[in-house]
Formats: C-alpha cells, structure tokens, sequence
C-alpha cells in the first residue's frame, strides 16, 4: 500500500553554480511543498500503514532545519536545487522512517522532481 504526507515550508536560496546573469543565480525565495511517500504492508490490527501523526513526528525535525532558513548555509545544501535539496531530504528521512519510496520537492507550482533513492 502507498501512502504520502504533504509538508510544506518557506525557505530562501540561490544557486551558486549558475551564470551571473540567470535568474536563480539571485537570491530568491519559495514556498516549498514536499511529499514524502511511503509503501508499507498494512497492518491487521490496525488497518493502516502508518499514523499519519507518526509520521509528521518522524518528518518534523527534517523541514524544521530548512523552514525560514537561508538554505545555502544548511550543511549539504551549498546548492540547493529542487534536486540537491530532495536526495538531502531522502538521506535526513531514511534512518528513521521505514517504506520511504519518493520524496517530491515543489519549488512553484509548476515545477516539482521526484527523488526515489537511486
């Protein structure tokens, strides 16, 4: 069974790597929104996979280090890409929570990617 929690937090960065003249190169910010999947068998005795309130425990310590945080200074973020920033989610999440099979960053609206730990 797959489910998945939606986080969301607010964050500035730049992105280092990119010519002078682009425009994410600048400092800017986003209202990032994160879902974090899970594939779990589902338990008998409950009927479910996870509580969903579990879950936002096990994940609230991650997107606290990140929400209204410069996220060039955060150790491992020095280039925060949509990218970069969803394998550091999937490397924070893994030790402590079981199933984990996607981590989706949306930097706007329209642009997401999807990391799955390949």
């Amino acid at each position: 069974m797959k489910i998945w929690r939606e986080f969301g937090f607010e964050a500035a960065h730049r992105l280092p790597l990119l010519p002078p003249e682009h425009k994410c190169s600048r400092l800017h910010g986003h209202s990032f929104r994160v879902r974090v999947e899970l594939e779990l068998p589902v338990d008998p005795n409950t009927g479910w996979t996870m509580d969903f309130g579990d879950l936002d425990q096990i994940c609230r310590p991650t997107f606290e280090q990140l929400d209204h945080h410069y996220l060039n200074d955060v150790s491992g973020l020095e280039n925060p890409t949509s990218e970069n920033l969803a394998v550091w989610i999937w490397q924070k999440l893994t030790p402590n929570l079981r199933g984990l099979s996607a981590v989706t960053v949306q930097e706007t609206c329209r642009n997401a990617c999807t990391y799955g730990g390949q």
